[in-house]
């Protein structure tokens, strides 16, 4: 029953063939987002969600709670058997070429796509999937493989320009492409519909989700507030987060996250923009003007809902 169980968890149809990967939202019975995540299907009764670490434990709970009594579905947390490295930039496809003779290429690893794969001696399970805007690919590893793995990789990066990354650098590139951080910028008193998630939204999928029928109501009365991407007109002043936003003189909502954007040259922030007297869509967002406050001071910003950086996703899909 793990297909059913968790196309009623999920907002997405995670009906899909083994090898797939589908992000997803996981819902209240009021539409708020509990969970932002991946699904991979593994094969016809088998699953791997990968979640955030800091919401690792509260998304397990969510599901084991979600489990009907009776169901054939079981749930384990495998964390801790895992290392994981992410392997992203335009010349991850080539180095991994250079350490795996499966074929990397678009046509034989096509985006949201998992498949195991030999690598230094281990069985790695790879997916071709992104948090930071370009092609690349995660790699899950089993803890007795990790270090042969991260070393071959090191190895073979010094003919790529293969540069160590942490966090600081992938929530910069994450806010540059508009992805959204659960915590943050999306959390349970949120929906997919304000967060700009729903191309997410399985809408026609059978059985439905949970909280199918409060995002309904909302997808036809329209939103109230919208989540917005916005850029700094001056470079030099930074974002932190929680500063105000004024739309036309007015403050219309606050930043949720933000970081320098080392490629836009600015800093970028996201942030829900409301409307008091009506809806708020792409026309609301794109005659308004912008200032965001910091420390007192307003600097003019431009807003969309579109990501700044690469609007079409071209750089992950290429």
């Amino acid at each position: 029953d793990a297909e059913a169980v968790l196309n009623r968890v999920s907002a997405n149809d995670v009906a899909v063939e083994p090898g797939r990967i589908v992000y997803t939202q996981w819902l209240n019975e009021r539409g708020g987002i509990e969970a932002d995540l991946t699904v991979t299907r593994l094969n016809s009764d088998r699953y791997m969600i990968v979640t955030g670490v800091g919401t690792q434990v509260r998304d397990f709970q969510w599901l084991m709670r979600q489990i009907p009594d009776g169901a054939d579905a079981k749930l384990t947390d495998i964390t801790e058997d895992l290392a994981v490295l992410g392997v992203m930039g335009p010349a991850s496809r080539a180095l991994l070429a250079d350490v795996s003779d499966v074929d990397f290429s678009n046509g034989g690893f096509p985006f949201q796509t998992s498949k195991e794969i030999d690598l230094a001696g281990a069985q790695v399970r790879a997916s071709r999937i992104t948090y930071v805007g370009e092609l690349g690919w995660e790699l899950y590893i089993p803890l007795d493989g990790a270090v042969a793995v991260f070393e071959a990789i090191l190895d073979a990066g010094k003919n790529h320009g293969l540069v160590p990354a942490g966090i600081h650098a992938m929530n910069s590139l994450r806010i540059e492409k508009a992805y959204r951080h659960w915590g943050d910028d999306i959390g349970d008193q949120d929906t997919p519909l304000e967060a700009g998630l729903s191309f997410a939204v399985g809408w026609d999928k059978p059985g439905g989700f949970i909280g199918f029928e409060a995002l309904s109501e909302q997808r036809r009365a329209g939103v109230k507030r919208r989540l917005v991407q916005f850029a700094l007109e001056d470079p030099e002043p930074l974002l932190y987060g929680n500063e105000p936003i004024w739309r036309d003189g007015e403050i219309a909502g606050y930043i949720t996250s933000a970081m320098y954007g080392h490629t836009l040259g600015r800093a970028i922030g996201l942030g829900y923009v409301s409307n008091g007297n009506g809806n708020v869509d792409g026309d609301f967002i794109a005659v308004g003007t912008y200032d965001i406050e910091i420390a007192g001071r307003r600097f003019k910003a431009k807003a969309s809902i579109k990501p700044l950086f690469d609007p079409k996703s071209e750089r992950a899909k290429v």
